[in-house]
């Protein structure tokens, strides 16, 4: 990757002067990818077939830290694996239909090898702010790679996003929780249920997570209390053997999308009977729908459903209050708990620090729905918030390198051009 430090002081200064740390500006000769998740490994592999220089950015000291760091382990890959492997890269064949997420890290780390992608790890991004003076990205930084942190400014081109919908945990405020006593921890710090067998569990949140945290915590012999503050819809991760996702992508090919979300619950009606009497209430919008348009995912049921109906996982409606030991619900029913899980989600981090809002939403989503929320103005772009998962980041992935490997071979190009027209001229002058 071609990259320069500059010292144009008058040019590249920086936001905010702070004198304890060490500091470089450096200038990259293509685009500036931020997060080495899936999304952002796609986009660099992408550049990399295309010859593009560019850097990638990662606040954590490894790629896919979401999946490395915040998951638990039972988990597995809950669509089939040809829906969630990244362009030009397929799952080794040994690997099952839902691969575990040990084999999907194993899966990320052979494709950055393959692609010979080189993060800059530890690099958490200050604020990133497009220069209508120069035209230029600027993505402050700060590195705590070494023995001390260095402020580093990069000077870019073009600016891809591609921290995702999941950057950081959403951990909702409740009243008297200070005063519970007992331990209180978010689902991105759940590894397995076996530090809580025989206690009292209120897993707050009823989507994948909070089904699959509740499940393990049953094959461990914990008592959960599972919070449903709200309308889920649970479907059958396969129909007759075949993967309920690909089946309703086969159907969409065909039909509308309100029928195949029709037919969809029909089939979740069908298999699961009426679930609605264990407390788990459908929403009106159809899953798929509430999917493209909310980013709700239904539930994927890999066994939690059985557990309900059984009631080794208990169903109970919205939080009141916390006191010492104890949780009162909004019917007033009041539990005895020892410890809590929130599993109460993930949201996108860009508003926190992409000082632009025109392309994002206050919720640090494309305001531009899929397909056409990948690009933006001033060569900014954004990969991994589809609400499609990661057959949505991949097509959103080669659409981005794509389009900037176009402006990047444009650009140089006409550079090229400009230096051979300047060298004519000093010859002709002998």
């Amino acid at each position: 990757m071609s990259n320069n430090c500059f010292n144009n002081s008058n040019m590249f200064q920086t936001f905010g002067h702070d004198e304890f740390f060490p500091r470089r500006c450096i200038w990259t000769n293509g685009p500036v990818i931020i997060g080495a998740g899936p999304s952002g490994l796609a986009v660099a592999a992408g550049l990399k077939r295309q010859g593009v220089p560019f850097i990638i950015l990662e606040r954590a000291n490894c790629i896919a830290s979401l999946w490395q760091n915040r998951t638990y382990d039972r988990l597995r890959l809950h669509l089939p694996r040809q829906f969630c492997q990244l362009p030009d890269f397929p799952f080794p064949v040994d690997f099952p239909e839902y691969p575990t997420k040990y084999q999907f890290i194993t899966y990320l780390e052979s494709y950055a090898k393959h692609f010979d992608i080189t993060p800059h790890f530890n690099e958490t991004v200050q604020f990133a702010k497009y220069d209508e003076t120069f035209h230029l990205w600027r993505v402050k930084t700060v590195s705590t790679s070494g023995s001390l942190p260095v402020e580093v400014e990069y000077i870019c081109r073009w600016l891809v996003v591609a921290t995702g919908e999941n950057a950081e945990k959403v951990v909702p405020e409740f009243e008297g929780l200070e005063e519970f006593g007992g331990h209180v921890s978010h689902a991105c710090d759940f590894k397995s249920g076996q530090i809580y067998s025989g206690k009292r569990v209120l897993v707050v949140g009823c989507g994948n997570s909070g089904m699959e945290l509740s499940l393990d915590l049953c094959n461990h012999n914990a008592c959960p209390s599972m919070v449903i503050r709200s309308s889920v819809h649970v479907l059958p991760r396969e129909v007759l053997g075949k993967s309920t996702f690909e089946l309703a992508m086969l159907m969409m090919k065909w039909l509308p999308l309100w029928l195949v979300d029709k037919i969809l619950l029909i089939l979740a009606r069908l298999i699961h009977g009426n679930i609605e009497k264990y407390g788990l209430k459908r929403p009106s919008t159809g899953p798929l729908e509430l999917k493209y348009t909310a980013g709700k995912t239904p539930v994927l049921d890999v066994g939690a459903l059985d557990k309900i109906r059984s009631g080794q996982i208990k169903i109970v409606p919205g939080i009141k209050r916390f006191s010492r030991g104890r949780v009162e619900l909004v019917n007033g029913e009041i539990l005895d708990i020892d410890t809590v899980i929130l599993a109460t989600g993930y949201r996108s981090n860009v508003p926190s620090w992409l000082r632009e809002n025109d392309f994002f939403s206050k919720d640090g989503i494309p305001k531009n729905p899929f397909p056409n929320g990948w690009k933006g103005n001033a060569g900014l772009y954004a990969v991994g918030f589809t609400r499609r998962g990661l057959s949505g980041a991949s097509r959103d992935a080669i659409s981005v390198a794509h389009d900037i490997a176009k402006s990047w071979k444009e650009e140089t190009k006409q550079k090229k051009k400009s230096v051979g027209a300047r060298h004519r001229r000093c010859i002709s002058l002998f």
